[in-house]
Order: structure tokens, then sequence, then C-alpha cells
């Protein structure tokens, strides 16, 4: 049985994730964490800060905010439990903190935890070489109107697994409002589109003389990302210290 920890458990991601786990058999949520108070009674010891937690499981998934990473990692360190981050918009002061935690236990982070996002990174890692030097790479990522952050954290990992791999570093172009100079091979423009309900769609388009290559990967539930941090946990409970991600999970 792998006993969970879910922080931000009262959240879309969180309710995602509880609904699946009460479904497998061999998996059950221990506590939950979130600064909110659920309308519903949870069927958990619940907690409204990490900080509050005395409770050990086996791994901790979190789906939160990224201002709440510090206290996390503060508890995960204290308890030394794995944790997988699945949290985005994670700024260079938590990205740090995530590798300072990762020397003392194992932690897990990705800016998706979709597998065909991760699979459509190692794709791009293919393609790009054979494609650079002829053709302008774009960015087009979707997302419903309440996302806040833009552009989003899948896109800027598209955007570096192609920067992983060129000869030539790409330049970020976010948007185009007020440029007037042409676009160079070397640019890469990142757009976003917010509106409606839209769960998420990223495209990557490669355009050359003539042709026009694109690759696209579209949401249709968030069952996707609960999915994929459960296999990261599973992954993340046999391992030593240190910082993994999709990459490491998907070898």
């Amino acid at each position: 049985m792998l006993n969970i920890i879910l922080h931000g458990c009262n959240g879309k991601m969180g309710k995602t994730l509880q609904k699946i786990i009460s479904e497998e058999p061999d998996m059950s949520v221990l506590a939950g964490i979130d600064r909110n108070i659920s309308e519903e009674p949870v069927p958990f010891n619940f907690y409204m800060s990490p900080l509050d937690c005395e409770i050990k499981a086996d791994v901790v998934i979190d789906f939160s905010n990224h201002s709440a990473i510090e206290d996390l990692l503060s508890f995960c360190l204290r308890t030394k439990s794995p944790v997988v981050i699945a949290t985005t918009a994670l700024g260079d002061r938590e990205l740090e903190l995530l590798w300072k935690a990762a020397e003392e236990i194992p932690v897990f982070h990705s800016a998706n935890m979709s597998l065909g996002i991760n699979a459509l990174a190692k794709m791009l890692k293919i393609s790009v070489p054979i494609l650079e030097d002829d053709f302008n790479i774009e960015i087009i990522e979707k997302h419903h109107n309440k996302k806040v952050d833009s552009p989003s954290g899948t896109a800027l990992l598209l955007a570096n697994s192609i920067n992983e791999v060129v000869k030539v570093k790409k330049d970020y172009i976010f948007g185009r409002h007020s440029k007037n100079d042409q676009c160079k091979i070397t640019d890469m423009g990142i757009h976003s589109i917010r509106g409606g309900t839209i769960p998420g769609e990223h495209t990557v388009i490669f355009a050359g003389p003539d042709e026009v290559i694109e690759l696209t990967h579209t949401v249709f539930s968030r069952e996707i990302f609960a999915r994929g941090a459960l296999k990261a946990a599973k992954f993340i409970v046999t391992k030593g210290r240190g910082l993994y991600s999709m990459e490491d999970m998907m070898v």
C-alpha cells in the first residue's frame, strides 16, 4: 500500500487525485494539506499547513501554489519524505530550494506531469537538429481563462527542450507586439492564448521553405496530470536522495 499526503488537496488537481486514488486498491490518502477548507468533509486527516502536519507517509504529492513550496519542503526534510512537486510557475528561488532539498531527500519535479507532453519533448530533441538550419520554430499554448501564469510552464519546458539540442541557442520572443524587425532563424516565438475552459493545448510549429510541420498535444482531462503524478510517486519512493524528472522516469 502506497500511503500519500496530498498538498493542495482541495484544489482542482487535488480533488482529481483523490478520485483516482480512491479507485486504486494499492494506494490511499493518509492526509491532506490545503490553505482552503473544503465545503465537503474529507475522508482523511486534514491540515491547513504542512508545518502543522505530524503524519509521515510514503510520499507527498504537491499540486498547490509556488508560495507554499518552502513550508512543504521543510516538512518533507523534517520527515524525510520523498516528494513529487507538480506545482507550476516556480521561480528561481523555489527551484533553488528544490535543489537544496534534493541533497537530503528524493525530489521529483516536472513542469508538466503528462506523459504525452514529455514524449513530445523527446520528439523535439530528435527533430530539432534535423530542421534547425532551415526552419523557424514557434510555440503556441492555449489555456482556460482562469490560468494566471503566462507563458505556461509547459511551453517553457518545450522551449528549453529545444534549446538543449540546438547548435545556436534560440532567443525567446514572448509575443511580437511593437516589434518591427524580421523574424530571425534564432528567434523562437512563444505565444499564449487564454479563454473559456480550454484544459491545455501546446503546438510546436516548424516553418520552413514551402513546408510546415506542426506537433500538437491536447489535454481533454486533468486526469492525465494526476495519473502522471501517481506514476512519479511510485517511481520516486524507490530512489535515493536527488532531483529527478520525467526524463529520468521515462528512460
